[in-house]
């Protein structure tokens, strides 16, 4: 055996060596969510309850928070005159009856709207038509809610108080929104430190210091966030497309001819695993505590995109020390299979179900804590 065969054997040994030991390192994900107040696995409640009630309105918040979900997620946009609001759709036809009462107006976005005409609207009958068999005399007529509407959802159940999981939704349409989100908390008292009086009284919300936790698809939006809220849990949301992760096709979905959008992303797979590393690498540089993959689910369907959470996608992000929320996940079968993978905690639709499945099941059912609440 050559000295220099030797040497080289040496050097790529102590090389693997330094990477296994900075690897090990790391705390293990649930030590890592358990110092940041995140729960372990975490279920969080995209756009509130959103498969039994209309999402992002108070019967969807109300019902995940009395169900138990560690989080209320929401998407925030900012109306015409300056409020923040939880909203999904940049445009207001899916969810509401915009082009019965604006019709003149009805492409408009949401942000071309005052607060009080936005209140007009009705974003609950919608669901009624979408889904017979949920739907509710008392859904007609659910209004858009301000952030503060939320956050009093949130602290308005003495006995569990959820965390609120924060989407900066197309930031670049809301300049200074980042900075609007951190003076309202702070003047929810939402970034009150952990241990703090307010962290101890009866106005203490969440899970201690993690009970916000900020997210966003939006490169610029995650260095905002982290210059205004440094010490705040953030998460980069990952998907493979447009601005974000390359894809190993070329084809984007306008030049594919495919009518389903929802089977063309699902195909989709990061260029190689090199681009898919760089973007947990990104995450990680600019302070983020975990990252939001999309995931593959078994039944398909329009929340069906690229897998991202492979176990050595996983397994990548974990060596990083970040955490992995992957979404939206609504079945038992795609539960199971993500949680084998290795995520630390899940955005769903059905937090009724979610929360069975982790064997924390709700004290009452979907329907009794509708009732409860007056739906």
């Amino acid at each position: 055996m050559s000295a220099t065969f030797t040497k080289s054997t040496l050097l790529l040994s102590l090389l693997l060596g330094l990477g296994q030991a900075q690897a090990a390192s790391e705390p293990s994900p649930k030590a890592l969510a358990s110092h940041l107040g995140i729960p372990h696995p975490a279920v969080i409640a995209h756009r509130g309850a959103s498969f039994d009630a209309p999402e992002s309105t108070a019967a969807a918040y109300k019902l995940a928070r009395d169900l138990g979900a560690d989080y209320l997620e929401l998407d925030l946009q900012r109306s015409q005159d300056g409020v923040l609001i939880a909203l999904h759709d940049n445009n207001l036809q899916r969810t509401t009856d915009v082009a019965q009462k604006f019709p003149e107006r009805k492409d408009s976005p949401a942000n071309a709207f005052t607060l009080a005409e936005l209140k007009t609207l009705d974003a609950g009958s919608w669901f009624n038509a979408a889904y017979p068999d949920r739907a509710r005399p008392a859904f007609v007529g659910l209004k858009i809610l301000t952030l503060d509407e939320v956050i009093d959802i949130a602290q308005s159940n003495p006995l569990h108080k959820p965390g609120l999981y924060i989407e900066t939704k197309e930031p670049q349409l809301f300049p200074g929104i980042e900075h609007d989100l951190k003076a309202k908390l702070q003047d929810r008292g939402w970034l009150s430190p952990a241990g703090s009086k307010l962290g101890k009284s009866e106005l203490a919300v969440g899970q201690g210091k993690g009970k916000v936790v900020l997210q966003t698809f939006d490169k610029s939006s995650l260095e905002l966030l982290q210059k205004e809220m440094p010490k705040v849990p953030k998460v980069l949301l990952l998907w493979v497309g447009e601005d974000s992760i390359e894809p190993k096709s070329s084809v984007t979905f306008a030049a594919s001819g495919e009518k389903d959008k929802a089977a063309y992303y699902a195909r989709q797979e990061p260029k190689d695993k090199a681009e898919f590393q760089r973007w947990i690498d990104y995450a990680k540089a600019q302070g983020a505590i975990g990252t939001g993959p999309s995931a593959a689910l078994t039944r398909g369907g329009e929340q069906s995109y690229s897998d991202l959470v492979q176990p050595w996608m996983n397994q990548y992000t974990h060596d990083q020390g970040l955490l992995v929320h992957v979404y939206t996940v609504d079945d038992a079968v795609d539960y199971q299979k993500v949680m084998e993978a290795g995520v630390d905690g899940i955005f769903t639709n059905r937090a009724s179900e979610l929360l069975k499945f982790y064997k924390r099941p709700a004290v009452a059912s979907v329907g009794q804590v509708l009732l409860n609440n007056g739906y």
